[in-house]
């Protein structure tokens, strides 16, 4: 039997510590070089503005490995975001590049200020916990390790019993206090504790 090919590596670009993660292209709009854009931010017109450069995690056998790309206009359709950037010309150009994800460098981040918005640096080392009922918390474990995925960013927690993923979505990441050094969490039942299995990854069946 053929082994299965391998997945295309896409490393984070060299945009420096402080970079933010900020949007993805998703698939051509028109024939003129449009491109629609999940954003990862809740502020679009300070991300997204004419003339903002943006570096691209994109896999390492990519022609676009290593660029960077402007954006010349934002426009909305149907309350989708569409891209129009320097240096996709036309939609042949658009389909070499689908999926790359956006990053802005520290630079733009100085330049700018979002709320809600964490770097992975920052998160790392900190302690999760949960709050109990008596008003008091309890200690999960602590970040390991910001993922970075297409659909959301996953946080790594490291407890005793091993690693376990969670989305960090506002839902189940209610607050990150970094003077405090915590990440407060209200992790659905089963996620902690059997959640966390000996070979260090989450258990999917947990709570089910």
């Amino acid at each position: 039997m053929a082994d299965a090919p391998k997945r295309a590596q896409a490393p984070r670009p060299a945009s420096g510590a402080g970079s933010l993660r900020v949007g993805r292209l998703t698939k051509p709009h028109g024939l003129k070089g449009g491109v629609k854009l999940e954003m990862f931010t809740d502020n679009p017109d300070l991300r997204f503005v004419p003339g903002a450069k943006f570096h691209l995690q994109v896999p390492e056998d990519s022609r676009w490995f290593g660029q960077t790309i402007e954006l010349r206009e934002l426009r909305w359709f149907n309350s989708m975001p569409v891209g129009f950037f320097v240096e996709l010309p036309d939609r042949t150009a658009v389909e070499s590049i689908v999926r790359a994800i956006l990053w802005i460098d520290e630079d733009a981040v100085a330049a700018g200020s979002e709320e809600n918005a964490w770097y992975a640096h920052e998160l790392v080392g900190l302690d999760v916990v949960q709050p109990r009922e008596d008003g008091g918390t309890e200690k999960l474990g602590t970040v390991a390790e910001v993922q970075h995925f297409p659909a959301q960013d996953l946080l790594a927690v490291q407890t005793p019993n091993g690693v376990v993923l969670v989305p960090f979505v506002e839902a189940i990441v209610p607050s990150v206090d970094l003077e405090a050094g915590i990440v407060t969490m209200t992790p659905p039942a089963g996620l902690f504790g059997d959640g966390a299995i000996e070979d260090g990854t989450q258990n999917p069946g947990a709570g089910a």
